[in-house]
């Protein structure tokens, strides 16, 4: 190409065809695909790519925001809290070695969770790859297991392609995490600039072409049965599809459960929803799974929390899957019909076919056992008459502060179930958790990006003593960019889930698993975070009203039960219809 046919790009205002670093290249192609916040952390491999950086946070019209957070790990984590709440790509970049190994945590996450993120790691120049050079690893090879794609970018010329196709792979079909390895010859290493754009990758088929077939023969089972049960994965949020779930379940009249990461796809106060599935989830809608005569899974994985023991779970109904990934049909449940294909085009297909019906008496059969847990549990939980504070009861008082329009961000742990279970839900994309892989300390760095991935609304986190505490130094990064976190500490002094496994299988031998907690209140002073603590129920929802009307970060401390435990509950080993409204420990 010549100085003559060299084009200025309306978008950038720079040109087309220009020699440039690898690293300069990095900026054009993440601008390129509506990058606007990146969360990282500098070092040595990753430099070039931070000098580069540099100029592009700093013009007069900046093309990126930069969030420096105080650990890798939270790096990724808050890009994956940033796309759960927005729908778009996260990006993390970090340096080699530790700083690459860093992220794994995070990127096996967001492959759990289906989470759209593309992790950006520095490594040593490719001479010195296989020398044990400093702070040189394979990361290639240690992330191809946990995410959807893994390279590494050995030249200037690979660039902008490989950036490409990160982020199709990355957002395309079901979505996940993608990892490029940076090496540091690429970074600064110079080739011309064209702008490119990926569509298609050879072999990798995104969008399955859904069968009419399949449509059919799962209408005619749904038209047919007596008892239809829908369960609501977080496929439907990741396809956009919550006003077709709507319309689907409102034809044929069909009661439906929720996931825990599909909380948000069918409104709290939806007539149809019946409540959460799962482990901790609600008690008639796991009793009801075993009762239904066709049970219809969409954009969820049948993972073990759901199913409890899988020899028993459903074996009286016909099952349909809709599901983007074929991978996961029969992986757990054998399937009847399965309906392969984005639940945006599968779900209205079977729809059209739907006649309209009624099953008032099936739904009914739910409202005795919802009864029973609301008289045995939810009430003595969120509304005690006296005794120390519950989780319950603090999780109800900010759900109803909030009247639904918040977005819940929680760790792991007793405070994540009871979170899930007692907040409320209007609005889609508005439960951030990390389900698959249960990591603690995931809570308050995906808070942090969830507060930029969602600008507009409000941004609740729980999390108990233990998980903050793998995590606290990301108050720093809160403190710096005053991220409006409402932070809850549900404060046990126990790593509580575990205390409640200890309790129930091995004979109350609580090895390990008491805490002692530092003074919160002064080391929330020590990073400029507001502060309070509730002890007294009496003054909780004026802590809360207090904690809502700050502008900026809040933190609320909450002196909870300490051996308070989260119910009704599946027992290991148990099936789904055997679940326990109170626990004998």
């Amino acid at each position: 190409m010549t100085e003559d046919n060299i084009k200025e790009v309306p978008w950038a205002g720079i040109r087309i065809g220009e020699e440039c670093t690898g690293a300069e290249i990095l900026m054009r192609a993440l601008y390129q695909e509506s990058v606007r916040t990146i969360f990282g952390y500098p070092g040595g491999a990753i430099m070039p790519v931070y000098d580069a950086l540099y100029t592009y946070t700093r013009k007069r019209d900046p093309w990126f925001r930069h969030v420096l957070v105080r650990h890798e790990q939270a790096a990724a984590h808050a890009a994956e809290g940033y796309a759960r709440v927005s729908g778009e790509v996260g990006v993390a970049v970090v340096t080699s070695g530790p700083g690459a190994t860093n992220t794994l945590t995070g990127v096996a996450d967001a492959m759990m969770d289906s989470t759209p993120i593309v992790v950006i790691a520095g490594q040593v120049g490719v001479a010195s790859l296989g020398t044990d050079a400093f702070q040189e690893v394979d990361l290639v090879g240690m992330a191809q297991p946990i995410s959807k794609w893994s390279y590494q970018i050995r030249s200037a010329e690979d660039v902008a392609w490989a950036v490409n196709r990160a982020f199709y792979i990355a957002r395309s079909g079901r979505p996940g995490p993608v990892v490029l390895d940076f090496p540091r010859n690429a970074q600064t290493g110079k080739a011309k600039w064209m702008p490119g754009k990926a569509d298609n990758v050879r072999s990798y088929n995104p969008y399955p072409e859904v069968s009419e077939e399949a449509v059919r023969q799962a209408a005619e089972l749904i038209n047919k049965a007596q008892k239809p049960f829908a369960l609501v994965g977080q496929g439907v949020e990741l396809g956009g599809a919550q006003q077709e779930l709507k319309a689907f379940l409102e034809k044929a009249d069909i009661p439906a459960g929720r996931t825990l990461m599909g909380l948000s796809a069918l409104p709290s106060d939806h007539p149809l929803n019946m409540g959460m599935l799962g482990m901790h989830g609600n008690y008639a809608p796991n009793v009801k799974e075993q009762e239904c005569d066709v049970l219809i899974a969409i954009g969820m994985r049948f993972s073990d929390r759901v199913t409890g023991r899988i020899d028993s779970y459903a074996r009286q109904a016909k099952i349909i899957h809709l599901d983007i990934d074929p991978s996961e049909i029969d992986k757990n449940v054998k399937t009847d019909v399965a309906v392969v294909g984005d639940c945006k085009v599968s779900l209205p297909a079977i729809t059209s076919l739907l006649h309209e019906a009624s099953h008032q008496e099936w739904r009914d059969s739910f409202k005795p056992l919802q009864a029973e847990e609301q008289q045995e549990v939810i009430t003595p939980s969120i509304h005690p008459t006296g005794g120390p504070l519950l989780m319950g009861e603090v999780v109800n008082a900010v759900a109803e502060a909030t009247e639904g329009n918040a977005v819940l961000v929680n760790d792991v742990g007793l405070n994540q179930m009871f979170s899930c279970r007692y907040f409320k839900y209007k609005h889609k994309r508005s439960v951030v958790s990390s389900g698959g892989l249960g990591t603690m300390g995931f809570g308050l760095p995906a808070a942090v990006g969830a507060t930029f991935g969602a600008p507009d609304r409000t941004i609740c986190l729980f999390m108990g003593d233990g998980g903050f505490q793998m995590s606290i130094q990301e108050l720093g990064t809160i403190m710096e960019q005053q991220a409006p976190v409402k932070m809850i500490l549900l404060n046990n002094n126990y790593l509580g889930n575990v205390r409640q496994w200890q309790d129930l299988m091995f004979n109350h031998r609580h090895s390990f698993t008491r805490m002692m907690n530092p003074c919160y209140e002064i080391i929330a002073r020590g990073y400029g975070i507001p502060y309070s603590v509730a002890v007294d129920r009496a003054d909780l929802k004026a802590k809360i009203a207090e904690m809502l009307s700050i502008d900026g970060p809040y933190l609320l401390e909450c002196a909870v039960k300490e051996d308070e435990n989260v119910t009704p509950m599946i027992t290991p080993g148990s099936a789904i219809d055997e679940m326990l409204l109170h626990l004998d420990i």
